[in-house]
């Protein structure tokens, strides 16, 4: 029997299978809302038999996203666009997920597809960008990086007020599972990793001051979203940099989020500082065992990620209890039907794995 196409619950959220889509940024929202190109690449992801699909890194204000092309949601008509991909998603048995985040000092970016920078001062795209501190990403590179505003504690409690709201939006759009992004040196990450956060206030200082703005966050969160629903977090569980958080620091936040209702947890990591961008292709292939270790410390179920392409090392992954899901990313790109793929790797029944309109003929 696979361990990968057995079912998981979490509160009243059963998931079919152990495979999830992680969150990608399409770069093809208008003014934050989902287009008819989300529809497609959700859906055909959901058509194609895995168990979780994740929308993309949403932002939770328009100044919180990484660029103009990237999804939102603070306001009504991003949500009403959102509703029937939901609805799509569902009709075809996956757990529908997204994730809510704030771009930090990253944000006010061209997007990836045209080459990432940030626009310059006097572009009207543009925005000022915010951190823990006014350092920019990279202040001495030869790519142009804002130097983003530091934030007060005021700005820091109408932020995470944007979290709640987003939190409220995502629960009335009808989504299933809803991830806190804490990752990729993007706002909440940039305050928790000891790389960025050099505060001198009770937002700064030890682990436990770094975690306070992630904490209070998740707090306000899990009280607007239903017990019944799912609560997740992405961390960057390492940051591939000494001085950096460590799998022990991910651990010990792992542990305070559990205490506030957290269900699950997303393991990436890196993207802290530009030190870690080098690091990360390096060390990508390590994040599914950084997973299991974080599992092991914390007693939460987790996701891993990073490199999961092959069909046995996915199984492997879920057998041997080092993580609780698998997430796949470009691999997904690739081959939609991924489900279907590792299904026959696995000598699992294929007849159900697809849509019913495409297993009728080919499962």
């Amino acid at each position: 029997m696979s361990k990968l196409f057995s079912s998981l619950k979490i509160n009243d959220t059963v998931f079919k299978n152990r495979i999830g889509v992680s969150p990608m940024c399409q770069y093809s929202s208008e003014d934050g809302v989902a287009t008819n190109w989300h529809l497609v690449h959700l859906g055909a992801r959901a058509v194609g038999g895995v168990g979780l699909v994740m929308a993309e890194c949403t932002a939770v204000s328009r100044h919180g996203r990484i660029s103009q092309g990237c999804a939102g949601l603070w306001e009504q008509k991003q949500a009403d666009a959102l509703t029937p991909i939901v609805a799509f998603l569902h009709q075809h048995g996956a757990v529908a997920g997204i994730q809510i985040s704030h771009s930090g000092r990253k944000g006010s970016a061209a997007t990836a597809l045209n080459g990432g920078n940030h626009l310059d001062a006097d572009d009207p795209a543009g925005w000022d960008t915010v951190g823990p501190t006014s350092e920019a990403f990279d202040p001495d590179g030869t790519r142009l990086w804002k130097a983003p505003l530091a934030l007060s504690v005021s700005e820091i409690n109408s932020i995470q007020e944007q979290f709640v709201h987003s939190a409220k939006l995502a629960c009335d759009v009808g989504y299933d599972l809803l991830e806190v992004h804490c990752a990729h040196g993007y706002l909440l990450h940039s305050f928790l990793t000891p790389l960025v956060n050099n505060r001198d206030d009770s937002y700064g200082g030890d682990l436990s001051g770094r975690a306070k703005f992630l904490l209070e966050t998740i707090e306000k969160v899990r009280a607007v979203w239903p017990e019944k629903r799912v609560l997740s977090v992405r961390l960057s569980v390492h940051d591939f940099v000494a001085g950096g958080l460590s799998l022990e620091d991910s651990a010990q936040v792992g542990l305070w989020l559990k205490d506030r209702g957290v269900d699950i947890l997303d393991c990436s990591g890196g993207g802290a500082v530009p030190a870690a961008r080098g690091a990360i292709g390096n060390r990508t292939a390590e994040q599914p065992d950084m997973a299991g270790k974080i599992r092991i410390d914390t007693g939460l179920p987790t996701m891993a990620v990073g490199a999961i392409t092959d069909p046995q090392q996915a199984e492997d992954l879920i057998a041997t209890s080092t993580a609780d899901m698998v997430l796949l990313g470009r691999e997904m790109m690739r081959d939609p039907h991924w489900a279907l793929t590792a299904a026959k790797a696995l000598n699992v029944d294929t007849r159900h794995i697809l849509a019913e309109q495409y297993g009728f003929f080919v499962g």
